[in-house]
């Protein structure tokens, strides 16, 4: 019996979505930077998954969506929770405390450099070829050219920080794989049950570690909150989870390619930013990466 190999090519649906979905996981890293100015590292995150999980579960209700009977999908939704929430959130909250946001960014790009490797060793249909290899390269140069080599400097001083947020790339890499389970039942329910699991787990670390009653966040901090619980975690993994259930592990990572690049184009439109020379070198670079690793156009060359 053959093996159904998984859709790696997308179409203009999926494409418009991951680039919403980058849009919306860009901000995420300009509301952390703003809440860990009067928050603490695991506050944040329960603040954040806690307000996307109680939202989410409305949706959920009120639309009437089907929820799974099996106990071993929510003791999965549990897992997934804390390999795609609770851990990676947590380094890159602990992260950014350390280092600026562009330098958080260009970490978290490497994301499919460790998916493409891991998706080729633990799938059977999302093999590691030349092409998407030279792709997602093509694409990290071109991130680490988009932010600016200089704001690696200082790596050394600052390599905790920075491990931190690799470490949070890396299991972004394992968690889009593992997700993959979850591609029948629907997508509100998958990042429903996702999100109550890490805000099962981070409820008694915050009471171990924090002491959030002792914090006196402004107003700036609640709306930054509200972004990041609202925005940038309920309605990204509505997205996140359908684009992964139609398109792959290592397609629905292309979007920490475009996160900078969606950057820069908020920079532009919204603060007026003048973009330089490594704006637009790097944009070249990670849709020629793109280019690579959906395969589309250069097929139609060969024909």
């Amino acid at each position: 019996m053959k093996t159904k190999r998984f859709n790696t090519v997308m179409g203009v649906k999926e494409w418009g979505l991951i680039v919403l979905l980058s849009i919306i996981w860009g901000a995420s890293f300009f509301f952390v930077e703003i809440a860990i100015k009067t928050m603490t590292p695991l506050t944040i995150v329960l603040c954040r998954v806690s307000g996307a999980a109680f939202l989410l579960w409305g949706v959920v209700l009120v639309t009437r969506r089907k929820l799974p009977k099996d106990i071993r999908v929510w003791l999965a939704f549990l897992v997934l929770g804390a390999m795609n929430n609770v851990i990676p959130f947590s380094l890159i909250a602990w992260g950014q405390s350390h280092i600026d946001s562009s330098l958080a960014a260009i970490l978290n790009a490497t994301t499919p450099v460790f998916s493409v490797v891991l998706a080729h060793f633990l799938t059977k249909d999302e093999p590691l070829t030349k092409k998407r290899l030279a792709g997602v390269l093509f694409g990290w140069v071109g991130v680490i050219i988009l932010i600016g080599i200089e704001s690696l400097d200082g790596f050394g001083m600052k390599i905790a920080g920075q491990a931190a947020v690799l470490c949070a790339a890396f299991l972004y890499a394992i968690s889009a794989i593992f997700g993959r389970r979850f591609k029948a039942i629907d997508p509100a329910v998958v990042a429903a049950g996702m999100l109550s699991g890490s805000t099962l787990i981070m409820v008694p670390l915050v009471a171990a570690f924090e002491q959030p009653f002792a914090l006196s966040p402004d107003w700036t901090t609640g709306a930054a909150l509200f972004g990041l619980a609202v925005i940038s975690t309920a309605l990204a993994y509505i997205i996140y989870f359908y684009v992964l259930s139609k398109a792959g592990a290592t397609n629905i990572l292309l979007v920490t390619f475009l996160i900078p690049v969606s950057a820069i184009f908020l920079g532009v439109m919204v603060l007026g930013e003048t973009p330089g020379w490594n704006a637009f070198t790097g944009m070249g670079l990670i849709f020629i990466g793109l280019i690579f690793i959906d395969g589309r156009i250069l097929e139609r060359f060969k024909k």
